[in-house]
């Protein structure tokens, strides 16, 4: 193995400044990754949040409603296959922006662990009330409460970043 005497070692007061620099760094990539999606994003993640429950309830309808369940179903990859271009489009624009990746690790598990399993379950289960009850009322309020939930997690996380920054 092979040394290097001539390199200058840095003193431990150097290091030290270092490593605080380093932990600095980390701490800003780490607000930067939990600030929240563009508007022009949210709003969007929020109509696709408000969207879901009617188109799927017509996919889950056993006779027709209001379209033919063949529609409804078109409806629902076109609108999945638009969200996820919009997707990569806000996370391209991010890591431009700020140079890192957009990351959901780092927002707290509190938070995201209802949201991932309450929404699904309010938006799937809506449309599953609504087949059965035949009550298009199920699809509106779960469209309500949904786009509500979008808009106050953007704002906590709006909120967040500030207190971070």
């Amino acid at each position: 193995m092979e040394t290097n005497e001539d390199a200058l070692r840095p003193t431990a007061q150097q290091a030290r400044a270092a490593l605080a620099e380093t932990e600095q760094v980390r701490a800003s990539v780490t607000t930067l990754s939990a600030t929240p999606w563009p508007r022009w994003f949210a709003i969007t993640l929020t109509l696709y949040i408000a969207a879901i429950p009617p188109v799927y309830g017509g996919t889950l309808a056993s006779p027709r409603w209001l379209l033919p369940n063949l529609a409804w179903g078109v409806i629902m990859v076109l609108m999945t296959a638009a969200y996820m271009v919009l997707f990569t489009v806000a996370g391209m624009n991010w890591r431009k922006k700020t140079g890192v990746a957009l990351r959901f690790d780092v927002l707290p598990r509190r938070a995201t662990v209802p949201l991932g399993i309450g929404l699904p379950a309010l938006l799937v289960g809506s449309a599953l009330a609504f087949r059965a009850s035949r009550e298009p009322l199920w699809l509106l309020a779960a469209s309500a409460i949904g786009a509500a939930v979008s808009i106050a997690f953007h704002l906590a996380f709006v909120r967040m970043h500030r207190k971070t920054s």
